[in-house]
């Protein structure tokens, strides 16, 4: 042992405690506004349904329909692997997970929807359309049909439509509670947000939910969909979406990209639409630098290409949606929209795709961080974190077993959520 150094110090203690006194409203303020990221599952993906076609059966259906298209058009998994350009050393496990995942659990997050996809009509029918709505996702909870993520896309708050935006939210609403009460997996989205203001409103609706039914303050959260210019860049030259988060006072979930209108918005032509245009490569990179330490989670858009017609045809779509799956998570847009039941082979397959290449390389980066062993890369909590984070997502999609991760990192589900978040928690699911 070498000699004990003397430690002086020059400052009393009392300027440590005025700077801390100083800095309390700015401690608040970062607390409040960056809490980090909630911990819950976030789905794969939001599956978008038309309200006068949903029915009990739907989700099932869009299982069986993506299970006969890949059956048809990718058998096995060398099929499977050489329309998509899958490694042949993940090609039989990507195949067996995406099966599996399409008999267990072929929809994450259902939206039924109220806007664009229903359109307008008569004021009853769409008041009935929202109760039947409210009892059939009662219903798939109390049965265990459920996608662990169910709600409505209601109209928006622009004055055309706002009325009757707010009666389908409270009819909906209102059915679920009197069905039993409100599912833990109750998702809203509201779309075409232009305007913080609009936001603002929108929570006052919601307060008042929580009052009428003496529910917690805080209760009742909501996606804001991101479809306009002015979404993103105000006329003042803000970034409108960061007053957006703002606006929703703790209560925005997610900020969902939509690809179509938001071209239309800017001009973009019809042919060239499309999730990986730098228009809407810059629309996601502000909605991702604003809700960064937020927990709010961003979303990306979809594609219109549908998976449909002779096989040559579908293997094109497949691979195009494969390419924009992959490409977004590699931009860490860890969720999209589905328009098809024939998009979920796809969907799946790339984000099985995804976790398994790189389990090795996280796991053993992982490793060696909470051992200390070093390695060729130095990495540091941030990177722990992120890590975990991947691991988890894996997990919790079903690309990923909880044992194999734990054998290869040393770790347990609690350890992994701990270096994740220590807000980590929420809905999981079972996985083969």
């Amino acid at each position: 042992m070498g000699q004990q150094e003397k430690v002086a110090t020059s400052l009393a203690d009392a300027v440590g405690e005025e700077i801390s006194a100083s800095l309390a409203a700015v401690d608040a303020e970062l607390a409040r506004r960056y809490p980090g990221d909630p911990g819950t599952r976030q789905p794969v993906h939001t599956v978008y349904v038309p309200a006068d076609t949903f029915t009990v059966g739907t989700i099932r259906s869009w299982g069986d329909q993506a299970l006969k298209a890949l059956d048809e058009h990718a058998p096995d998994a060398a099929a499977l692997a050489g329309v998509l350009g899958i490694p042949q050393e993940l090609a039989e496990p990507v195949h067996d997970r995406v099966r599996a995942k399409l008999e267990r659990e072929p929809v994450e997050d259902l939206r039924i929807d109220f806007e664009d996809g229903y359109g307008p009509r008569p004021d009853a029918e769409e008041d009935e359309a929202a109760a039947r709505v409210a009892r059939l996702v009662s219903e798939a909870y109390g049965n265990g049909t459920a996608a662990p993520y169910m709600g409505i896309r209601m109209k928006c708050m622009e004055a055309g439509v706002r009325d009757r935006g707010i009666r389908t939210t409270d009819i909906f609403l209102t059915g679920l509670m009197r069905a039993g009460g409100l599912p833990d997996g109750l998702v809203l989205t509201l779309p075409k947000v232009t305007y913080p203001e609009q936001v603002t409103a929108f929570v006052s609706l919601l307060e008042a939910f929580e009052q009428a039914h003496g529910l917690p303050v805080g209760r009742l959260g909501f996606e804001i969909q991101i479809e306009t210019s002015q979404s993103i860049l105000a006329a003042d030259g803000t970034a409108a979406v960061a007053r957006m988060i703002d606006a929703a006072r703790g209560r925005a979930t997610g900020l969902h990209y939509g690809t179509f209108d938001y071209s239309a918005c800017v001009g973009v032509s019809p042919a060239y639409q499309a999730s990986d245009h730098p228009a809407a490569d810059h629309a996601k990179a502000v909605m991702q630098v604003a809700a960064a330490g937020t927990g709010v989670r961003v979303c990306d858009g979809s594609t219109n290409v549908l998976p449909v017609g002779p096989a040559h045809q579908v293997h094109e779509a497949w691979r195009l949606h494969y390419g924009l799956t992959r490409r977004a998570l590699a931009r860490a847009y860890y969720q999209g929209w589905d328009m098809h039941p024939g998009h979920l082979p796809t969907r799946y397959a790339a984000v099985y795709a995804f976790y398994r290449e790189g389990l090795a390389q996280a796991a053993s980066r992982l490793a060696a961080y909470v051992a200390k062993a070093g390695g060729d890369v130095m990495d540091e909590p941030a990177t722990a974190k992120a890590l975990s984070g991947y691991l988890l997502r894996g997990i919790d999609c079903g690309a990923l077993d909880t044992a194999e991760v734990a054998r290869l990192t040393g770790l347990t589900r609690a350890d992994l959520d701990a270096f994740a978040s220590p807000r980590r928690g929420g809905l999981t699911v079972t996985t083969p």
